[in-house]
């Protein structure tokens, strides 16, 4: 943030002071040379949105993420727009476009692979509808016995969707009309102090939507945000009501804290406001069973060491997928449950096999991790005792498997400080830089064929009578 915004903030957000209700809040506004939001940083498809909406009469606005990070100097990935248009009316207006969703009604406005989400104001839903009605009152808005909510879609006015939204950070506004910034809920503020503060009364708003907890969380350690006090004390009492957030949003809200370029401090910060136990539980028994014994200690080593690479090759733009990182929290406790099955006679690789895929299961009835990545870890997970077989056939084979990378990335990190393994992948370190002749002096070196078997002749009967 430059210092000429916090000092034009500054004197503009002494005018006028925003409260914590809509009904009689006052805006904040920034006019165009108060702030560094400018056409040259948002998508040229989202500024089409904006002004198609506004020449068809209706309000528009760039809202959340992509304003606020522009303010903090960053690059938004994605850009979202808020409207007095119903999602009905949006899908008129743009043939490129399509409604989704039940619980929160949007339409998504397709540009190639960039798609730009238009979402209507919302209201609280103990104030009348203010736009037309979309059907049953039930699907308008709806709570679970849990205070969760399950339809969100009453309809309001600008005022009533800023105090609906989550986040002061995530509840400034852009205009393309006169090009101002227009803050109702103290967020600019918020936004110089780097504090992440909750819109309304926290326990309330994680009841409604547990996910909050997730997303407060990883924005905090994306932007290097401090979680504002009153924000974070009912984070770890508040944290089991994740369990009735169905799998599929909960893969998707991981998948952006652990793939965000800070999935290390992220970790640290489920682990100390007791809420990786509620995503991770076989994790989270696994490092918690024998707290000072070295299988345990080289566990958490390899956490951490995984989670430092994955946000290094993110850093660095190298590709990363979730199917690794599942692979190496599920590490220990797939191992724990193999010995369960061995010990029950089971033989090595069956149980093995087994263990794979109940540890896997146990795991998607939380995370629902897509088979086309549970998969991968699984074939991570195989790989690991085919790379210890340095026979000749089955290193070629293991060589051009096409998830050799990612198990032998895996090998690299399980290496830690463990010598036989440190002595294996250094070896398939040399074997993949070395040419032909020398992979083949390798494989000499430790591949013996295996015995022949003796064959014994069987002793031919003598002819003629037996001897007295």
């Amino acid at each position: 943030m430059s210092g000429l915004f916090k000092r034009l903030f500054s004197r503009t957000a002494s005018k006028k002071a925003t409260t914590s209700n809509a009904s009689d809040s006052e805006a904040v506004i920034l006019k165009r040379d108060q702030h560094c939001v400018s056409r040259k940083k948002i998508s040229k498809n989202a500024l089409k949105v904006l002004y198609k909406l506004n020449e068809n009469g209706f309000q528009a606005y760039l809202v959340g993420g992509g304003v606020r990070d522009i303010l903090l100097g960053l690059q938004p990935k994605d850009f979202d727009v808020a409207t007095d248009a119903t999602p009905e009316q949006v899908k008129s207006i743009f043939k490129n476009s399509r409604l989704i969703g039940r619980r929160f009604r949007l339409a998504h406005i397709l540009y190639g692979r960039e798609v730009i989400e238009v979402a209507t104001f919302r209201a609280n839903h103990d104030e009348p509808q203010k736009t037309k009605k979309t059907g049953n009152k039930n699907d308008q808005s709806r709570t679970s016995d849990h205070g969760m909510l399950m339809r969100d879609n009453v309809y309001g006015n600008m005022v009533d969707d800023a105090f609906r939204r989550d986040f002061t950070l995530n509840a400034l506004y852009y205009t393309v009309r006169d090009f101002s910034v227009i803050d109702y809920t103290n967020g600019l503020n918020d936004l110089a102090e780097r504090k992440l503060r909750l819109i309304g009364e926290p326990e309330d708003r994680y009841r409604e939507d547990p996910v909050r907890i997730l997303r407060a969380i990883r924005l905090a350690c994306k932007l290097n945000l401090t979680i504002g006090s009153e924000t974070a004390k009912p984070i770890p009492q508040l944290s089991e009501l994740l369990t009735h957030v169905s799998s599929a949003r909960l893969w998707d809200e991981s998948n952006k804290m652990l793939l965000s370029g800070s999935a290390e401090s992220t970790w640290n910060a489920l682990r100390e406001r007791n809420v990786a136990r509620y995503l991770f539980s076989q994790t989270i028994t696994a490092l918690e069973q024998k707290p000072e014994s070295f299988e345990t200690q080289q566990f958490e080593q390899f956490i951490k060491m995984a989670l430092q690479s994955t946000d290094k090759r993110i850093k660095s733009q190298l590709p990363v997928t979730p199917a690794f990182l599942y692979a190496v929290f599920l590490w220990a406790p797939l191992q724990q449950k193999a010995q369960q099955l061995i010990g029950k006679k089971l033989p090595f690789y069956e149980a093995n096999q087994k263990a794979a895929t109940q540890v896997m299961e146990k795991q998607r009835q939380t995370i629902g991790i897509p088979k086309r990545f549970s998969m991968v870890a699984k074939e991570i997970w195989a790989l690991q005792n085919r790379l210890s077989n340095l026979r000749k056939k089955n290193v070629y084979s293991v060589f051009q498997h096409q998830r050799f990378r990612a198990a032998y990335d895996f090998l690299c990190l399980r290496a830690g400080d463990d010598a036989e393994l440190q002595k294996l992948s250094k070896w398939w370190t040399d074997f993949q830089e070395a040419d032909d002749l020398e992979q083949n002096k390798m494989l000499n070196s430790v591949s013996h064929p295996p015995k022949k078997k003796r064959r014994f002749k069987s002793k031919k009967k003598r002819s003629g009578p037996p001897s007295n």
